[in-house]
């Protein structure tokens, strides 16, 4: 891309260049003029630097600047150069750490991105695997890629890179960390908002001598983890459960059932697990953590977590008093009692309670059995589906 298309793509979809640093003087400057290479549209937010940083910076008077009177952390700075870049007009913010290891020259490839797709949010994807990459960056940034899944079911190679692009309207107002996991908080909020989040690779370049990192080890990878658990939680209990019923309430149930179960790529074996699963943890008297557990095992045993999330749902209110009556009278036959339960009356809580042994071991069984059935009965159904569109 020739810097006059850059310069027009710059100014016709409203990009600005936003630069955190702390206490990067050796590499700041070069930084700086390789980013004006290509736009002038700069925002550098020095976060408390007591460097020579404020020096080297009265060079730049022309380029807006914000300056924090101590070290709040990199997310503050990037919040606030988020705030500053909305309130000049901009709608995207290309963001480049100041400790050089990234490449001004990669910054068509982020332009050229969002000519195709306006609400991608990108994030440059490093070779990790390239000489000079500290150990524990390859492995802190395959821990971060590996919880961003869980938490959003997209896969990425890099979810720590700095080097980005963001769509200021898309991403969320409000946050709630202010240092390194930030840039772990934003991306995962922004993909539960719907917003395409994705790598493009870049350039990376580590030098011992210049790079300096204010990672500090244990108390951001605690404030990481920290995170990370939470966002699990909410991830577990709110996100997935919302999106699987958005997702059959848009379809409908036909639609659900012939995208997700009979025309998925998963095997017949696979999904059929996954409804026997679903079912099983739908009877079992797991309340209030059914939901957790059903997602929460699909994903530790790799399975379909919209099929088991559906199948999960057996135990709907119409159905309960027969999955009731049904695991005390399966409980009967191992726990005596001597004041049954009779289906022509009706079936009350202080019923359970008061035969509440019989009833968790008849739930169990129960369970057991019907997953068994209905795993049995739906791979046979898929397997009969496969054979009868493979003929067709």
């Amino acid at each position: 891309m020739e810097f006059k298309t850059v310069k027009d793509s710059i100014d016709k979809f409203k990009v600005c260049v936003i630069v955190p640093t702390y206490n990067n003087d050796k590499t700041l400057k070069r930084v700086l003029d390789s980013i004006l290479e290509y736009t002038d549209k700069v925002i550098i937010v020095n976060d408390g630097s007591t460097d020579e940083t404020s020096a080297i910076l009265k060079a730049y008077s022309n380029l807006i600047q914000i300056h924090h009177s101590k070290n709040s952390g990199k997310g503050i700075a990037l919040r606030n150069g988020f705030k500053k870049a909305i309130d000049l007009g901009y709608e995207y913010a290309i963001t480049i750490d100041s400790d050089g290891q990234h490449f001004s020259s990669d910054i068509p490839k982020f332009l050229n991105e969002i000519t195709l797709n306006d609400t991608v949010l990108l994030i440059g994807s490093r070779n990790m695997a390239q000489d000079g990459v500290p150990k524990k960056s390859s492995f802190g940034n395959k821990f971060s890629n590996f919880w961003f899944w869980f938490e959003t079911g997209i896969k990425l190679e890099d979810t720590q890179s700095g080097y980005r692009l963001y769509p200021l309207k898309m991403i969320p107002k409000k946050y709630f960390t202010n240092k390194f996991e930030f840039e772990i908080e934003i991306i995962v909020r922004s993909a539960w908002k719907g917003v395409t989040v994705r790598n493009i690779p870049i350039q990376v370049l580590y030098d011992p001598l210049e790079r300096v990192s204010h990672f500090r080890p244990f108390k951001d990878f605690t404030r990481i983890s920290i995170l990370n658990t939470v966002l699990v939680i909410i991830a577990i209990f709110y996100i997935k459960p919302r999106n699987l019923l958005f997702s059959l309430k848009k379809k409908g149930v036909k639609k659900f059932i012939l995208e997700n179960i009979l025309h998925s790529q998963d095997s017949p074996l696979k999904k059929s697990l996954s409804v026997a699963l679903g079912v099983f943890i739908g009877i079992c008297p797991f309340w209030g953590f059914q939901t957790l557990l059903v997602i929460g095992l699909s994903v530790f045993f790799k399975l379909n977590k919209a099929i088991s999330f559906a199948a999960s749902n057996i135990s709907i209110p119409p159905l309960i008093p027969f999955v009731i009556y049904g695991s005390l009278k399966i409980g009967s036959f191992f726990i005596e009692n001597n004041n049954p339960i009779q289906l022509n009356k009706s079936i009350t809580f202080d019923d359970v309670q008061n035969n509440i042994l019989q009833y968790l071991v008849g739930s169990f069984v129960l369970a057991s059995l019907a997953a068994i059935v209905f795993g049995f009965v739906s791979y046979l159904f898929l397997i009969i589906f496969s054979t009868f569109k493979n003929k067709k």
